[in-house]
């Protein structure tokens, strides 16, 4: 049995998932030479969690929070101003500062294209972000997160959705199930991203 989230442990949700993608490929190279990183990069996962919060689902292993899986609806996928205000994540993504968010932009702009692409017409949950406290990694929460996903999906025969930005990742979701529908390269900063989906089975 998994923790749902509370409104009141998304400041420390997105402290936890900064920990967890401090080695990120992606996020290093956006967040280089950016001045307080630290707190813009919580800030970061806190926007989304909000998102994720208001319009899908966030849980944690425990109360303890060892680690998190965000999802929304895949029509709520993509995170619009109306949706950052109405979620309460406009305070969040302040801090993040204008410079991240005008980076981001084009580096990501491929991704929501793509999911667009791979997804039309398909009921879909799209994993936003799953991650574990570096420190907590290898003990089994990922794979409970994980579970919980692919049980919601299977009984509600939804397709589940995700990206990923590293090819050591890519093995462990092929392993739960996922498939690799194609493998990017993220403009600007010139690095992979591996776009990958799970059926529900038959």
């Amino acid at each position: 049995m998994l923790y749902r989230v509370q409104k009141r442990d998304i400041t420390k949700v997105g402290k936890v998932l900064a920990d967890a993608f401090q080695h990120d490929p992606v996020w290093l190279e956006l967040y280089k030479g950016e001045s307080h990183s630290e707190e813009k990069f919580a800030a970061n996962f806190e926007t989304g969690v909000r998102l994720c919060y208001t319009y899908g689902e966030v849980y944690a292993p425990s109360e303890a929070l060892e680690g998190v899986i965000a999802w929304v609806p895949g029509k709520y996928a993509d995170m619009n101003m109306w949706r950052v205000i109405r979620s309460g994540a406009l305070g969040s993504a302040m801090r993040m500062g204008m410079n991240i968010a005008r980076k981001m932009r084009p580096v990501f702009k491929q991704i929501v294209v793509d999911r667009h692409k791979h997804m039309a017409g398909t009921d879909y949950l799209y994993i936003m972000m799953l991650g574990v406290a570096t420190r907590l990694q290898g003990q089994g929460f990922g794979r409970k997160l994980i579970d919980a996903a692919i049980d919601k999906s299977e009984r509600e025969r939804l397709h589940l959705y995700l990206e990923t930005e590293t090819e050591e990742n890519v093995k462990m979701y092929e392993h739960f199930g996922f498939r690799l529908l194609d493998r990017i390269t993220l403009p600007v900063i010139e690095l992979p991203m591996w776009e990958m989906v799970r059926e529900p089975k038959a």
